[in-house]
Parts: structure tokens; sequence; C-alpha cells
């Protein structure tokens, strides 16, 4: 395809064909890996890797903890930016927004095909609090571990999924030159408008 096709692109679309590729490649370490970038409270930045679920219609979702720093950005903002950068490819997307919790329901279908050791260290979790140790943790999962022999592990108040409801995403394509493909996409209530950015 060439890159000016993109424009008349659904620009989630591509996101999907890129990621899908991205999989497939075997390059990776972690396709699903993206920056996600959150304001606090008080207007500073924050960074931090996550992991992609889910794209629907509706947009991208993703798991975390409800008391992470993250969690507390997003009840304070909730607007977002995640980025993808598939280095092997030569490609990036930016995906921004507004974020909304997913149903309680949508979080409990997915914590119930989460294996049952990443169940048990996420439910002792208090994530972005101080610990002493390593082992301080350990020995607090082998508690839960005791505590839920033969039971499931309900899945925890303070964890769940956002959606972020897209209204930018940009495509970015390496040019040995430098000489970059950069589109950027704005979504309106029929549709996108589209336009090519300098690199």
């Amino acid at each position: 395809m060439n890159p000016q096709d993109l424009l008349d692109q659904d620009p989630l679309k591509t996101f999907e064909s890129w990621f899908k590729e991205a999989e497939a490649s075997g390059k990776l370490r972690e396709p699903r890996a993206m920056a996600l970038a959150t304001l606090s409270p008080d207007g500073r930045p924050h960074n931090r890797i996550v992991l992609f679920k889910d794209l629907s219609d509706e947009g991208v979702t993703f798991y975390t903890n409800y008391d992470s720093q993250k969690g507390k950005d997003l009840s304070a903002n909730p607007f977002c930016e995640v980025v993808f950068y598939w280095d092997p490819l030569g490609k990036q997307v930016r995906i921004s927004g507004s974020v909304q919790k997913t149903s309680r329901e949508t979080s409990e279908a997915y914590w119930a095909t989460r294996p049952r050791e990443s169940q048990l260290s996420q439910h002792v979790s208090r994530q972005s609090t101080p610990v002493e140790s390593r082992e301080q943790m350990i020995e607090a999962v082998e508690k839960a571990r005791r505590d839920f022999a033969n039971k499931e592990i309900p899945l925890p108040e303070n964890w769940g999924g956002y959606l972020l409801i897209p209204s930018h995403v940009e495509l970015w394509i390496a040019d040995p030159a430098r000489l970059h493909d950069r589109f950027v996409f704005s979504k309106f209530k029929d549709g996108w408008t589209s336009a090519r950015l300098h690199p």
C-alpha cells in the first residue's frame, strides 16, 4: 500500500493491521506494550508501559489497579495518550482521547482468563506503595495461595479495565532518509478527518 492511501482508511483499522503484523513478526518480546501518558491532578506528567488488551469499535482497552498512580490520575483527569512503537517494523501509533472504566462484568470476564499466578500477585498488590523487600511480597502471595486453596480467586474491587475512546490517532512510518510518513486523524461525529504532517 502507498502510505498516502492511509489518509482514506479508518486509522483504527490500520492500527489493528499493524498490531497483527507486529505480533506475527516474532521480532518483538511484547508487541502489546504501549506507553501510557497521564496527568496528575496538579498537572504533572506520568508515563509508564502497560499492556494493550483489546480493540473494539469503541476504542482501546487496558487493565490496571485503580489505586495505582495511573488510576488516580485518570480519576482526576480522564484523558490520556498511548504510544505503540514497533522498531523492527519501523512503525509507531499514537492514540489519545478520553477514558472510562469498563463494566464490572467485562472486568470479571477478563479476570477469569488470567493465569492463577497472576491473579494471586494482583490480589496482594498494593501498587505504587513502598514495600520492605521482595520476600515480603512473596510471603503475601504464599498466604493468598493458602487462603484461596481450591477456591476461585475473586476480582479485587480496585482492579479492572479502562476503555480509551479515541479522539486523535497518529500513524508514523520510518524512512531511512528521515523523511518519515506521518499522518494525523481527528474524530468527528460521522468519521475521521485526516492530514499528512511534516515529520
